[in-house]
């Protein structure tokens, strides 16, 4: 087992606020670990200054973003457990692949170069921010129709609709632009070096229901580690759609996240 106060480093993915980790935070420190949950870069403190000040993060790249965790986690007296979802995943995998971190959980996370596979939930839950090519320099923000249709496809209106008014914010449109080309651009920022030996444990984790990040789009992800001996593995949740991180039933996932640890002498 790691020794009691391992960090762990939470990293939201766009429209959601770092503090929409709360839940996980209380359950990881229950359990013996000594968790964070960073904003992006620029990010305000609160979800409600973030809606008020909705251009603070716009142009933040998928670079800035891994270089400012990157820069939190130096900080730190030990190397952390890094989980993150979505783009936070993208950057959960990039972190590890430069050596950074003890181990990574990657949620649903964000396609790298490499992925092909593009389905058409993915297309249309995209859109809001690459249906205007202006966006890459701009935050944008979803509507509550555009939040059911990427997070919450798997839950009533009722909870999908709570969930967009409680953790939603606008988020900087260009890490979908950057990967959306990522398979066209030579040096892509989401290029993942997938070949690492040397670095920690890595779990993908998909949502079988997801239109935001289709399971096709993880399964793909967890393909291109195959060249490496290092430990990756998938697991994936039945009928879970993008908001498993935050819904009614976030708890499983953490859990899972847990007895996944705990497998690796973490």
């Amino acid at each position: 087992m790691a020794e009691p106060g391992t960090p762990v480093v939470f990293i939201h993915g766009l429209w959601l606020h770092a503090t929409s980790w709360n839940p996980w935070i209380d359950h990881f420190r229950a359990a013996g670990y000594a968790p964070v949950a960073p904003g992006w870069p620029h990010e305000p403190e609160t979800v409600e200054l973030a809606r008020e000040n909705a251009q603070a993060v716009a142009d933040i790249g998928i670079d800035d973003a891994t270089g400012h965790f990157a820069s939190i986690i130096a900080g730190l007296e030990r190397p952390p457990v890094i989980i993150g979802h979505s783009f936070g995943g993208l950057i959960t995998e990039k972190l590890l692949g430069q050596g950074i971190g003890l181990a990574g959980v990657a949620i649903d996370p964000a396609q790298i170069k490499g992925v092909l596979p593009l389905p058409l939930a993915q297309l249309r839950a995209g859109l809001p921010a690459l249906g205007n090519p202006a966006n890459l320099h701009r935050a944008v923000s979803l509507s509550e129709k555009e939040f059911r249709f990427g997070f919450g496809n798997t839950l009533t209106d009722e909870e999908s609709g709570d969930l967009f008014r409680r953790w939603t914010i606008p988020s900087p449109a260009r890490p979908l632009f950057q990967a959306a080309a990522a398979n066209f651009v030579l040096h892509s920022e989401a290029k993942v070096d997938t070949h690492r030996e040397d670095r920690g444990p890595l779990l993908l984790i998909s949502g079988t229901a997801d239109h935001t990040v289709p399971d096709v789009v993880t399964r793909s992800t967890f393909k291109q580690y195959r060249d490496s001996a290092a430990v990756t593995e998938l697991k994936q949740f039945e009928g879970r759609g993008h908001s498993l991180t935050i819904d009614s039933g976030w708890r499983e996932v953490a859990d899972a996240v847990l007895a996944w640890l705990r497998e690796q002498g973490i």
